[in-house]
């Protein structure tokens, strides 16, 4: 027997001849005998950045923890955890708490087993420079999560109370996964030589399979090596995956609750929402959940498009998605054929590119076709795409001759008959989302790529990244295996079944658009002047209340740029945390703005 299992028993058997039958965390409807309870610490509160964590059961008084959570800052997710009677707290304050719907599952670290196989993707890792806390926040912001004051989490990090870990991408070296631990003997001289696990989550756009789990058996063996004997943790009772993942690492379910306030950031917890919702797509929902945190009725009138009536103080509208009945016709219109778009941009002085409008019949439009064949001469390959369109549906990039040139029309002609040839201006895809003629969100999307292994073949690897892209984005997003998946994959020197060499980065989409694969980085705060001003010029041009504009930049915090195109019906979810949702609330809604 080993001496930290040895020690360890002795101490259970001793608590035992005192009278102590489980440990006190798990007994919260009952008060601990007090020869158990000396020497721990009394009415324990950490702050983690993103909120406190309130130990229940180290206080004496529960008014006292009912102040405790009415200290919660703004913007902030306190928990109450391990707290005694439950039921007796919320009723000291019901308007203010609630239990949350969640369930807490623990692992005896006695029981804990290694793997047979490490998962050589990621290194598990703990901080190691304060700039990377501006990761753990990029992950929390990515995955929906509060993110936290870097300083407090600095802080922390220096002490061993606290441990927080990041994953990173063997292949990349980018983090991509991070935990938190608390150790309960270091907080407050926990009589059950318990822990608990934080803040789990990983890059929905990135982190390769298996990077949760991974990250939770690091933390497992660190407090393990430290003699502890349980670790803890929360999750919500409707996340299946999280919940399948920790009972097959052990977790059993445990009997303590949490308790939480009533505040914006946990509305959706303790308020009802139409059953409908959760038929919506991420689009929708993230718009009905800002309308309900702000009293807005929310009546879901068609799931499956994500329409939905808005209701607030005798007024209504219609919305589909981020398309509202403040969106005229006419407006809808312009966006709709890029032909009238780059018109109006280019009347207002906004640049675009150089195009040929081929007819209604491009087939047969000889002159059309020569004077694109003759732009390719001039400025180089060329995009042809549907002047009609969205998710990037019918577009060719980088047509380089004649023949091409007659394939790819062709292939735009089949989505709609009206055709449009733009010179190929190098660049950053850049969409910037505006709100009532204001820059509210900015990202730059990139195409579909995979990341080599090494063993892989590169049909496997798309077919794996498309998973995770389905995955992060609700089945929104995933990269087609069609023929311009293995054409792209063929230019660049590579065969569907040739095995990527580990750590090369491969783009198998031309084009960044999110439904076929392609990801997004926010650079709202990197944005030029002269970029944010085209783009509100561009909106007032077309004369709409909500768009998506889509530039090609060489630097996002250069002035350079041309608009390709205009979006009527943006994707708010996509520029979490930014607070697109909060603003196209107060557009529809402006006397509710104080709550947003």
């Amino acid at each position: 027997m080993s001496g930290t299992k040895a020690r360890r028993r002795t101490a259970v058997a001793g608590l035992r001849q005192r009278g102590y039958d489980g440990p006190i965390s798990s007994r919260n409807w009952q008060e601990a005998p007090s020869h158990i309870t000396a020497g721990m610490g009394s009415d324990v509160v950490l702050d983690l950045g993103w909120g406190r964590l309130v130990f229940g059961h180290t206080f004496n008084d529960q008014t006292a923890v009912v102040a405790a959570l009415r200290a919660e800052g703004s913007g902030r997710r306190d928990i109450a955890m391990y707290v005694r009677d439950p039921q007796v707290l919320v009723g000291l304050a019901p308007h203010e708490l609630f239990v949350d719907p969640s369930y807490t599952f623990r692992l005896s670290l006695q029981r804990y087993r290694p793997p047979r196989d490490r998962n050589h993707e990621v290194f598990v890792r703990m901080v190691r420079e304060r700039s990377e806390l501006d990761e753990v926040n990029r992950i929390y912001a990515s995955c929906g999560m509060v993110t936290a004051d870097p300083d407090v989490m600095w802080d922390n990090h220096r002490t061993r109370t606290f441990t927080y870990l990041v994953a990173e991408d063997t292949r990349t070296r980018r983090i991509v996964g991070t935990v938190t631990g608390v150790d309960h003997v270091l907080a407050f001289a926990d009589p059950d030589q318990g822990t608990s696990l934080w803040c789990l989550a990983a890059d929905p756009q990135s982190a390769p399979r298996g990077t949760g789990e991974a990250l939770i058996r690091v933390l497992v063996e660190r407090y393990i090596a430290r003699g502890r004997a349980l670790l803890d943790l929360s999750v919500l009772h409707d996340n299946e995956g999280a919940i399948a993942l920790y009972r097959r690492l052990g977790f059993r379910p445990a009997p303590p609750v949490v308790v939480k306030r009533k505040n914006p950031i946990n509305q959706p917890l303790f308020s009802p929402k139409p059953e409908e919702m959760v038929e919506l797509n991420a689009y929708a929902r993230i718009i009905a959940d800002e309308a309900l945190r702000r009293g807005v009725r929310v009546e879901v009138t068609d799931a499956p498009s994500g329409e939905m009536r808005l209701t607030f103080g005798g007024r209504s509208l219609l919305t589909r998605e981020s398309l509202s009945e403040l969106t005229s016709a006419v407006a809808m219109s312009r966006c709709d054929d890029k032909r009238v778009t780059r018109r109006l941009l280019e009347r207002t002085g906004v640049r675009v590119p150089r195009g040929i409008d081929l007819g209604s019949d491009p087939s047969a439009d000889t002159a059309g076709l020569a004077a694109a064949e003759e732009l390719i001469r001039e400025t180089g390959p060329v995009v042809v795409k549907p002047a009609r369109g969205e998710q990037g549906k019918g577009i060719t990039v980088g047509v380089a001759d004649g023949a091409e040139l007659r394939r790819a029309v062709a292939e735009a002609a089949a989505h709609c008959p009206d055709v449009l040839v733009e010179e190929l201006v190098a660049g950053q895809d850049l969409r910037i989302v505006v709100i009532d003629h204001e820059v509210v969100a900015a990202a730059v999307r990139r195409p579909a790529a995979v990341i080599g292994t090494g063993s892989d073949d590169v049909r496997t690897l798309v077919q794996k990244q498309s998973r995770r892209r389905m995955a992060a984005t609700h089945g929104e997003s995933s990269i087609p295996l069609d023929a311009t998946t293995e054409a792209v994959v063929r230019a660049a020197g590579y065969a569907m079944e040739d095995v990527l060499p580990r750590g090369e980065r491969l783009e198998v989409r031309r084009t960044a658009n999110l439904h076929t694969g392609g990801t997004i980085d926010d650079v709202t705060d990197e944005l030029h002047p002269d970029l944010r001003a085209a783009a509100v010029a561009a909106s007032r041009a077309i004369g709409i209340p909500v768009t998506g504009l889509d530039f090609l930049v060489p630097d996002v915090s250069g002035p350079d740029h041309v608009v390709i195109e205009a979006n009527e019906r943006p994707g708010l979810a996509n520029h979490q945390p930014r607070p697109t949702a909060e603003r196209f609330l107060d557009l529809l809604f402006p006397e509710t703005r104080a709550m947003s």
